[in-house]
């Protein structure tokens, strides 16, 4: 076992600076564009798209296939994945131990869980898609930690190296042969030889 040195939590740190969106140059501009919401404040919007995020990736975590993204903006979906060829590191028991420990996840037998964003499956593409970044939210990686420990098995599992729209194209197509095969009801009436 390697030593390890804890790290100094005083040192200098170096952090990106944060771009907002959401402020109060955004709501007067929405409230330009949208008369009828002029009682809407900051607090209000933030309520609103949190809400809507929180139950998007609900359904991300609790749903297999994940979710269409609305107005055709992409996927996303949570996949198993192999663990991590670097040494991924815990923190927490290195610094009890003093020894360099990495995480095992014995609950998933040794996978990870990661959340895909993907705008390569949409029917219609659209302009600058592949600059397009996802950025999970601190609220949806902490909701995905528990449940995937307990269903771990029954999300999609991507190797490395293979494109993300080949998984999703066969995951999409299974889940409408199956919706065909439930909801599909023979009419006993019809009759295909007769031309009248």
């Amino acid at each position: 076992m390697k030593d390890f040195k804890k790290p100094d939590l005083n040192a200098p740190r170096c952090r990106e600076s944060i771009h907002q969106i959401l402020s109060n140059e955004f709501v007067k501009k929405f409230i330009e564009k949208y008369p009828q919401y002029s009682h809407l404040t900051l607090k209000d919007v933030r309520l609103i798209l949190n809400t809507f995020h929180g139950k998007l990736w609900n359904h991300v975590v609790h749903n297999r296939e994940g979710i269409e993204l609305p107005e055709g903006l992409g996927y996303i979906f949570l996949g198993t994945c192999f663990s991590a060829k670097k040494y991924n590191t815990d923190f927490g028991n290195s610094i009890k131990s003093e020894n360099l420990l990495r995480h095992r996840n014995f609950e998933s037998d040794n996978f990870l869980a990661k959340i895909f964003y993907t705008n390569y499956a949409n029917k219609y593409k659209f302009r600058n898609r592949e600059l397009w970044v996802f950025k999970a939210h601190r609220d949806f990686k902490r909701a995905v930690a528990p449940s995937y420990k307990e269903n771990w098995k029954i999300f999609l599992q991507v190797e490395n190296g293979k494109h993300i729209t080949k998984y999703l194209k066969t995951v999409l197509k299974g889940d409408w042969i199956k919706k065909i095969q439930t909801n599909f009801v023979i009419d006993p009436l019809y009759n295909e030889f007769d031309l009248t």
